[in-house]
C-alpha cells in the first residue's frame, strides 16, 4: 500500500480553497483533504510544500496530436509513451490521443495502436490516455485547415463502426462536418453510442448547425478555427457555437489561433461552464524551432507558431499551463475559473468526473502543484510523481 501526504500548500478542492491544507493519497486515490490543523494519523511519506504553493486538479487535454517529438499518427507504443511522459511537465494528467485525416490504413494503424497502448501501457506516473479523438476524415474540404484534402470523405457510419472496433471501442470524440451527406445521421449514431459528436472543419450554416444540435451534437472543435465564421446575416458555425447551450466549445488560448479579444468574447457568451481549454499541439511542442511532420505534411515551427509551407496554421505548440495563464490575462477570469475550463469541464464532457477533474476524496490523485508564479513545481499522475521541477 502506497501512502503519500502533501502538506502546507493551498488546496483547491471542489468546495473551497483551503489556505494551509493537506491531501492524503492512498493507492493512487485521494483519500482525504482538509486543513493541516486536522491532519489525520498516518504512516505516509510526507511531501512538505511551501505555503505559497497551490495544489489544483490535473488538466485534461481532449485535443492533442503530439508532444516531445512524438505524434499519435506515428502509431507506435513508444510514441504514445513519449506523449504521456511529456505532458505532466505542463500539468496535463489525462488526454485523448488525437488523429488526423490520412489514408485509411494509417488511421486504422493509429487506432489499433491506441487500443494496444491503453490496455497494456497506461500506467500511473504519466498522463493517462482516456481514449482517442478522431479528427477527420469526415470533414469539409472548404474548411480543411491543415488536414490533407485528398483523404477527406463524407461521414460513413459503417466505416466508423469498423474504426471503433479497431480502436477497442476507445474513440470518445469525433470531429466532423454535419453539412456533409449523412452528417446528421452520423451525429445521431455517435450520440446513441456514447461518442461525443463535435462540429469542426465545417462550413455549416446556422440552420445546419441547428439541425446538428437537434441530432445530438454537443461539442465544437477549436472554436473559430477551421469553420464558417460569424456573419451578420448568418451566424455560421462560430455563432451557433456561442449561442447554443448544448454545445461545449474548445479553445486554443495561445493568442495566435484566436486573438485575445475573441477569447474574451467566447467567455462572455459561454461562461466558464461552456469552455474547454485544449492545446491541439503537435510533435514539436517542447522542442526547438525547426521543420517537423504533421500527417505527412511539412510544418515549420518558429516564434511560437506552427504552420504549413503555405502559411496555414498547423496545430500548436501551446502548453496547458500557459493556456491557463493566458485565460487569466486575456479575460480576467481567476485561477479557479481557468482550472475549471482545463480540468472539470473536460472531465464532465468525457463523463469521467466521477474520478477526474477535481480534488475530492475517492478520485484519482491527478494533482498539479503550482508555485507563486503559477509555474508547475510537481505533477502527480494517479498518485505517482510524473514531473518534479529540479
Amino acid at each position: 500500500m502506497h501512502e503519500l501526504l502533501l502538506v502546507n500548500a493551498k488546496v483547491l478542492t471542489e468546495e473551497r480553497l483551503i489556505e494551509k491544507g493537506f491531501i492524503y493519497i492512498k493507492d493512487g486515490k485521494i483519500a482525504e483533504t482538509g486543513p493541516v490543523s486536522s491532519l489525520p494519523h498516518h504512516h505516509a511519506e510526507v511531501v512538505e510544500l511551501p505555503e505559497e504553493n497551490t495544489i489544483i486538479p490535473g488538466f485534461i487535454d481532449v485535443h492533442i496530436h503530439g508532444a516531445g517529438g512524438a505524434d499519435a499518427m506515428d502509431a507506435t507504443v513508444d510514441a504514445l509513451t513519449t506523449i504521456a511522459s511529456t505532458l505532466p511537465a505542463e500539468g496535463t494528467t489525462s488526454f485523448l490521443a488525437t488523429t488526423i485525416t490520412q489514408e485509411q490504413s494509417a488511421i486504422f494503424k493509429a487506432l489499433k495502436n491506441g487500443a494496444k497502448y491503453k490496455s497494456t501501457h497506461n500506467n500511473p506516473g504519466k498522463a493517462e490516455m482516456l481514449g482517442i479523438h478522431l479528427e477527420g476524415p469526415f470533414i469539409n474540404k472548404a474548411r480543411k485547415g491543415a488536414q490533407p484534402e485528398e483523404y477527406i470523405i463524407n461521414p460513413d457510419i459503417e466505416l466508423f463502426s469498423q474504426m471503433q472496433e479497431a480502436s477497442g471501442n476507445n474513440i470518445r470524440l469525433v470531429t466532423l462536418a454535419p453539412e456533409k451527406e449523412n452528417g446528421n445521421d452520423f451525429i445521431a449514431y455517435l450520440a446513441n453510442n456514447d461518442v461525443i459528436a463535435s462540429i469542426g472543419h465545417s462550413d455549416a450554416t446556422y440552420a445546419q448547425m441547428a439541425e446538428a444540435v437537434n441530432a445530438g451534437a454537443t461539442h465544437v472543435t477549436h472554436l473559430f478555427n477551421g469553420m464558417r465564421g460569424i456573419h451578420h446575416r448568418d451566424p455560421g458555425v462560430a455563432g451557433a457555437a456561442l449561442l447554443y447551450d448544448e454545445l461545449k466549445i474548445e479553445l486554443i488560448a495561445d493568442g495566435i489561433h484566436v486573438v485575445p479579444e475573441m477569447i474574451d468574447l467566447a467567455i462572455r457568451a459561454k461562461g466558464t461552464d461552456g469552455v474547454i481549454l485544449i492545446t491541439d499541439s503537435m510533435r514539436a511542442k517542447c522542442l526547438k524551432n525547426g521543420t517537423y511532420d504533421l500527417g505527412g505534411q511539412e510544418v515549420s515551427v518558429a516564434d511560437g507558431r506552427a504552420s504549413l509551407t503555405d502559411g496555414t496554421l498547423a496545430g500548436s505548440i501551446l502548453k496547458m499551463k500557459d493556456s491557463l495563464k493566458n485565460m487569466v490575462e486575456y479575460t480576467g477570469v481567476n485561477l479557479e475559473e481557468a482550472v475549471k475550463m482545463a480540468s472539470e469541464n473536460p472531465a464532465r464532457q468525457l463523463k469521467v468526473f466521477d474520478r477526474k477533474g477535481s480534488i475530492a476524496p475517492g478520485k484519482d490523485a491527478d494533482l498539479v502543484v503550482l508555485d507563486h508564479n503559477h509555474e508547475i513545481s510537481m505533477t502527480f499522475c494517479r498518485g505517482i510523481a510524473g514531473y518534479t521541477r529540479l
